[in-house]
């Protein structure tokens, strides 16, 4: 299984669940991708894609860093 690790940081709405929905369609069953988002807008974009394609949200974390309000969706293919 693969982990791929996406730098969304800067992206409006709704580039950072467009790019997470291109990358989950490359992946095999059971990969795992990790977004990182400053859009406050992906804390609801995300789930509702996820929703949409049937993978699993394994964990959501909020944070900080350098300043920035920064959001991290662990996602696992189906």
């Amino acid at each position: 299984m693969a982990e791929k690790i996406m730098n969304l940081r800067g992206l409006k709405c709704p580039l950072p669940a467009l790019r997470v929905r291109k990358m989950l369609s490359t992946l095999q069953s059971g990969d795992v991708v990790v977004a990182e988002c400053t859009d406050p807008m992906a804390a609801i974009d995300i789930p509702n894609l996820i929703r949409q394609t049937g993978d699993t949200l394994e964990a959501k974390v909020a944070g900080q860093e350098e300043g920035q309000d920064l959001l991290t969706f662990r996602i696992r293919k189906k």
